[in-house]
């Protein structure tokens, strides 16, 4: 299901449907936090905390496009943290998440070759969403897939209908 979803993304991308892949590129930290909750529950703390951990790849700051990494990290982080307030169990973007199940589609992954040549904003778009897409990927194949909390909430939301 997690990777039917970061699939929809990269064909929204790979269609060059920039708007719709990044608002669901968006959703990929309140997800991932929810998922991580006994309750599906996000916070804005928790959000940006994921965020702060997952974004940028560890050693990036050592990398040749350390600078750029640290301006699109500040730049998502304030993009998909939602307003301050209680946990809130984020239900559209769980539902999203369980629609993907659905798909049929295997995924083949965002040909990032394609994105040359494009104005400025699609290119900062594909940035962003990719910066996500492996967020979401290093998270759960670091953390996630190995938490029980997470896998029997995607259980859970597998059979929910």
């Amino acid at each position: 299901m997690f990777a039917s979803y970061l699939g929809d993304i990269e064909r929204l991308l790979d269609e060059q449907r920039g708007d719709p892949a990044l608002r669901a590129a968006s959703d990929l930290p309140q997800i991932a936090v929810a998922l991580a909750d006994p309750r599906l529950r996000s916070s804005a703390e928790q959000v940006h905390q994921w965020c702060e951990k997952w974004i940028r790849p560890p050693g990036a700051e050592r990398d040749a496009h350390g600078g750029d990494l640290e301006r699109l990290s500040r730049g998502l982080a304030q993009r998909v943290t939602p307003p301050p307030g209680p946990a809130i169990v984020p239900l559209s973007a769980l539902r999203r998440l369980q629609l993907s199940r659905h798909v049929r589609t295997p995924p083949r992954g965002f040909a990032a070759a394609r994105a040359d040549n494009l104005p400025p904003s699609q290119t900062e778009t594909i940035e962003m969403c990719t910066a996500l897409i492996e967020a979401a990927r290093r998270w759960y194949a670091r953390s996630a897939c190995h938490d029980p909390t997470v896998q029997a909430n995607l259980a859970r939301l597998a059979v929910l209908r």
